[in-house]
């Protein structure tokens, strides 16, 4: 067990107050445990739901937002986070100076399933006194577990640190988090880390965005975050270029690449710059009350912000509506829209027209092309067979 921010802090005692929360809430809340194992290792997470308004609003025409929290076991700050938020989405906690109301209405279209504690066996390695430990109960890195680039080691791979283990999705955790992505569809997602304060969008296994309308949809939204609540005082890129190395195997390479999520992210929330490298807790962890404090309200009110720029970001990008959002496809890095109809202006209802008027045309072409191409292969052919019959005359006679 750890001093943190002054208090004992257990992951048993946090699950216990999650779990709690959930019992006063069942018209919002629902809690889900699942269980997996491989060759002898096994573990289990829970997964919150927040769904306001159940009743009022079809879930099929809500933003899914997935968010994961104590990927790596030191980080203890993250899943702290995750609780503060519950307590925020439920119960309506104030953070200082803001008015919560005002978000009321951007929840009723969000459906928001919260991993608290995505490593659990690591987390637990930690509290019992390896507090530098990141990885898994049988020492694998969770976010180096996943197909994208899996396996690649730069010249400064720490095999301690960064063990992607014996293959892609080896390790139980990864297994019920890409299961839960393939069954949720997220259309926003959020791995949540400290160790710094950043905002990074894909890529994490190199140094450079996706191309075309999916990165400056990501971008705007990072860009006003960061402007809106940060005072633009925090790093926003890619994590491959901007952290300043790069990472394989990665989550959020996994849920933009495979996944197709629209605005998959990494949010670094605190790091102390200051700390000896050999003092980790410190590295990862605020150690006093107040700035334990700060870094809860400040980022429990940026996630508030992300689900308001997202949802306006989202609908401005035609990717979704007052409607529902159906699966979205980066083709080359640019947007493909497949959703539902939707509300528009007159202008943008001509573009449309026109646009479809122009797929028209060239399907028309497409089978006017084809239909020329078989009717040569006819005409050719009835020449061919017409030679032959002559030829066969010549030889009769």
């Amino acid at each position: 067990m750890h001093t943190f921010a002054g208090l004992v802090v257990s992951i048993d005692s946090l699950l216990s107050d999650i779990k709690a929360l959930v019992a006063r809430h069942p018209d919002k809340l629902s809690m889900d445990t699942i269980t997996a194992s491989n060759k002898g290792y096994s573990t289990h997470l829970f997964i919150v739901t927040f769904n306001h308004a159940k009743e009022s609003t079809s879930n099929s025409s809500k933003i899914h937002v997935l968010l994961s929290f104590g990927q790596h076991g030191r980080e203890l700050i993250t899943s702290e986070v995750a609780l503060n938020l519950l307590y925020i989405l439920t119960e309506k906690r104030k953070i200082a100076g803001v008015d919560l109301s005002s978000f009321e209405k951007i929840l009723e279209n969000l459906v928001i399933k919260v991993v608290p504690m995505e490593n659990l066996n690591g987390r637990k390695r930690v509290e019992e006194g390896e507090l530098c430990d990141r990885r898994n109960g049988r020492g694998v890195d969770l976010n180096r577990n996943w197909s994208v680039d899996w396996g690649k080691k730069e010249k400064d791979y720490d095999p301690y640190e960064e063990n992607p283990g014996t293959a892609p999705f080896s390790e139980p955790e990864a297994q019920i988090m890409r299961e839960l992505s393939k069954s949720f569809k997220p259309h926003m997602w959020v791995n949540v880390h400290s160790g710094m304060e950043a905002l990074f969008m894909p890529y994490d296994h190199k140094n450079t965005t996706p191309n075309g309308a999916s990165a400056h949809l990501m971008r705007t939204v990072l860009e006003n975050l960061n402007h809106r609540h940060f005072q633009d005082s925090c790093l926003v890129g890619s994590g491959g270029g901007a952290v300043g190395y790069l990472a394989h195997g990665t989550t959020t390479d996994y849920m933009y690449d495979i996944v197709k999520v629209p605005m998959p992210f990494t949010f670094e929330i605190y790091g102390d710059e200051k700390a000896s490298t050999s003092d980790c807790f410190k590295m990862f962890n605020p150690v006093d009350k107040t700035t334990f404090d700060r870094v809860i309200n400040k980022w429990c009110m940026a996630f508030l912000i992300l689900f308001e720029e997202g949802l306006r970001n989202l609908r401005e990008a035609q990717l979704v509506s007052q409607g529902a959002v159906d699966n979205w496809v980066p083709m080359g890095g640019d947007i493909v829209e497949i959703s539902a109809a939707r509300k528009s202006s007159p202008d943008k209802r001509k573009l449309e027209g026109l646009d479809l008027g122009m797929q028209e045309l060239r399907t028309y072409f497409r089978l006017f092309m084809l239909s020329t191409v078989l009717l040569m292969f006819m005409f050719c052919s009835r020449i061919s067979k017409n030679r032959n019959r002559e030829t066969g005359n010549i030889f009769d006679s």
